[in-house]
């Protein structure tokens, strides 16, 4: 079956709204990406998964909102080179969700893609993947040098304020970057990511009843979201879908540093 957006075979998902499922080779991504946003397709996600249990190596995943529906487009990639093609100059929110996935995974877009870490924050050493299925949960490392590479706006009367991580009141953590000339910002970067917390490594030693709990602690705006998203029962999919919507802040997702 194809979709009427794109010409790739695809399976339908069970589920509250329309939803596909596709596999296309590495070397067809970027053309895929670009005939999506072409029309009017935008990028919900990426993120990648460990497949070595099924000796299968590593996937890339993108979910992508089509007027058809929620396409899942799955990127089979080698187990010794996990690389795909970069993706970001077509959907530039993608850049930090590649940044996300080679910190966890391993897997990393090639291309002039940003390389610099994104969740690391010096809690694990450049060469270790928390999320593959090797890593051990348990294990423990020193801190390491947190040395950021921020992009540098030099000329004259160009001065940076850092602002953050830790702020007044009661919101997340996020470290703000300015470049400005008087009144003037020339750039702006962020850091966030600061409250990343392993659950997702956490979720593989739980059943799914335990899961639930954990996904309904995630973030306390959003537990009838998560807890409702995260439960195994056919029956609750729509109310799931209904919950998320009502439920979730537009933050929660961003902030909760799952």
């Amino acid at each position: 079956m194809r979709t009427l957006e794109l010409p790739i075979d695809f399976k339908p998902v069970p589920g509250a709204m329309p939803a596909h499922h596709a596999a296309a080779a590495a070397g067809q991504l970027r053309e895929l990406c670009g005939q999506a946003r072409s029309k009017g397709a935008r990028l919900v996600a990426l993120w990648g998964s460990d497949e070595t249990g099924r000796s299968e190596g590593y996937a890339l995943h993108l979910a992508l909102a089509l007027p058809s529906g929620l396409l899942w487009l799955t990127v089979p990639l080698a187990s010794d080179q996990p690389r795909y093609p970069d993706i970001a100059d077509i959907y530039p929110g993608a850049s930090r969700m590649q940044r996300a996935a080679a910190d966890l995974l391993g897997i990393r877009p090639d291309g002039n893609a940003d390389r610099r870490k994104w969740l690391r924050h010096g809690a694990w050493p450049e060469d270790a993947f928390p999320l593959r299925k090797n890593f051990d949960a348990a294990r423990r490392f020193d801190p390491g040098p947190d040395r950021y590479p921020f992009v540098k706006v030099e000329g004259e009367g160009v001065h940076e304020i850092p602002v953050g991580p830790v702020h007044a009141g009661t919101i997340e953590p996020g470290h703000f970057r300015f470049s400005i000339v008087g009144e003037k910002i020339l750039k702006l970067e962020e850091r966030l990511g600061y409250k990343h917390k392993g659950i997702e490594k956490l979720f593989e030693t739980m059943t799914l009843e335990q899961g639930a709990k954990l996904a309904g602690r995630v973030s306390g705006d959003s537990t009838v979201a998560y807890a409702w998203n995260s439960s195994a029962s056919p029956t609750t999919s729509a109310i799931s879908a209904t919950w998320a919507t009502t439920s979730r802040s537009p933050s929660a997702s961003s902030s909760s540093g799952a």
